[in-house]
């Protein structure tokens, strides 16, 4: 593995290394992005490194489309790791000297149970409200065959497990304090498949020791896995991190965030049109708070700010309204070019580059920029002025009152822009000549069947602000076209 320089923590005086050790079954989940932003943090916060480690020893299920969908999303997030990424399927070989340790030694052993005799036992030990755990009768006879796959019952592939201790297991977690697990309710833990496949577990401890990581940083729903950790650290003589168990994210009615909340992927809120620093911003304050009435943090500033003291044992909530607040925020923060780009590079926009020029684009989005929500929303919000609107007669009406003043309007509109010379075309100067006449004769009556002739909308920005955009020819032939409609 590649070595690096110590870096030193002041207070513990270890040197500090952390890691976010994903599974590539599925796209970067926004939890599994908000684990790896703490351990970034932390280990940033502390000067140490934050290692990528691919845990794919489940050849059925990875996928390396979903690795790299990890790796981009981290990347896109600004979640840089400093070592890595490493992969566990490239590791077997490391792995395998450890099984075979423990079966040479008698502390694991071959269990020849099939899944259907586990549920079945499950099953009976839930029904006599005992908790569910699998003792292998095997182990007692104290059989030498079964360190062995050759002593398996003919027929039987069977799995390596461990044979557990009997003991009190305790350790002091970051976030929650004292913990303890009476291995008794483990059962003979499952740690490897064969003698070159290790199980979650194992490879975890073998890996994260190896790895020479000082803190786990990771979800509650891991906790229950801590013991077992243990368990095998303490059989190899390693020493053991420390841990910190992460609040879950929660949806909105308090049972853990699933797709019937909201979408879960990294990747599909960058499609909706998020900007990673929003969602950077978001996800470190499910679950941590700074301690002051601060909102808005840079990652450079939550790297200073970042403290493991701060995070709190309770259920974070995902809330998607705060999430497009915040966006709209970072998106107003941007300059209009710096947007532009972005929505260019998404394709947010379904447009020919080579028909629009960069600054008439960049006009339209600066137009809607203090509007937005989300980057998502400009082609919707913008379509008309890259391709001709489209209306029924009636929409031009004020009020939905058909009158035939309507199209003496638009006449009247039509010859005052007609008279702005081109180099007064913007929207101060177009003010300035339609304004007068609205105020004689209604401002709805007026603005309102421009506004529609110009974008085919019933809401939309400032109509003068619309005409500058278009220019002076667009708005006159639209002006016309509305009004070949009212004859």
């Amino acid at each position: 593995m590649k070595t690096s320089a110590k870096k030193q923590s002041k207070k513990e005086n270890i040197c500090i290394r952390t890691r976010i050790a994903p599974s590539p079954t599925g796209p970067l989940h926004i939890g599994t992005a908000r684990a790896a932003l703490f351990n970034y943090l932390f280990a940033k916060h502390n000067k140490g490194d934050f290692v990528l480690r691919i845990e794919d020893t489940d050849i059925e299920r990875s996928d390396k489309r979903f690795e790299k969908n990890i790796t981009d999303g981290l990347e896109w997030l600004g979640i840089k790791w400093t070592e890595g990424p490493y992969r566990q399927s490239e590791r077997l070989e490391i792995y395998k000297k450890y099984i075979q340790k423990l079966l040479e030694e008698g502390k694991a052993f071959w269990c020849p149970h099939t899944k259907e005799e586990l549920t079945e036992e499950k099953q009976r030990q839930m029904a006599n409200k005992e908790a569910p755990r699998h003792v292998c009768e095997y182990k007692t006879k104290k059989l030498k065959s079964t360190a062995s796959k050759a002593g398996l019952p003919a027929g039987r592939q069977g799995i390596i497990r461990l044979d557990t201790p009997q003991k009190i297991v305790e350790f002091e977690d970051l976030i929650r304090g004292k913990i303890k697990f009476d291995t008794f309710l483990l059962g003979d833990i499952a740690i490897a498949k064969d003698e070159e496949t290790p199980l979650y577990n194992l490879a975890v401890v073998i890996d994260d020791y190896l790895m020479q990581i000082s803190h786990v940083i990771r979800g509650e729903d891991h906790i229950s896995n801590t013991p077992k950790q243990i368990l095998l650290q303490e059989i190899f003589g390693f020493s053991q991190p420390q841990y910190a168990h992460l609040p879950l994210v929660l949806g909105p009615d308090r049972s853990k965030l699933s797709k019937r909340h909201n979408v879960v992927s990294v990747d599909e809120y960058r499609k909706a049109g998020y900007l990673p620093e929003a969602i950077i911003n978001f996800i470190a304050l499910l679950g941590w708070n700074p301690g002051t009435e601060q909102e808005i943090f840079s990652l450079d500033e939550l790297v200073k700010k970042f403290d493991l003291k701060r995070v709190q044992k309770g259920g974070a909530i995902f809330n998607i309204e705060r999430l497009n607040w915040l966006n709209g925020i970072y998106i107003r923060r941007k300059s209009a070019k710096e947007i532009m780009e972005i929505i260019l590079r998404e394709g947010f926009l379904d447009i020919s580059e080579n028909k629009f020029k960069n600054d008439y684009i960049e006009k339209v989005v600066a137009l809607e920029q203090t509007r937005m929500k989300k980057l998502s929303e400009i082609g919707e919000r913008t379509h008309y002025f890259f391709s001709e609107p489209k209306f029924p007669k009636s929409m031009l009406f004020w009020e939905e009152k058909e009158s035939p003043d309507t199209k003496t309007y638009l006449d009247k509109i039509n010859s005052l822009v007609q008279n702005i010379k081109p180099k007064d075309f913007v929207k101060e100067k177009i003010k300035d000549i339609i304004w007068p006449y609205a105020e004689k004769m209604g401002r709805g009556n007026v603005l309102w069947p421009f506004r529609v002739a110009l974008t085919g909308q019933c809401k939309s920005p400032d109509p003068f602000e619309i005409a500058e955009i278009l220019g002076k020819e667009t708005t006159l032939k639209r002006l016309a076209d509305a009004i070949e409609l009212l004859k």
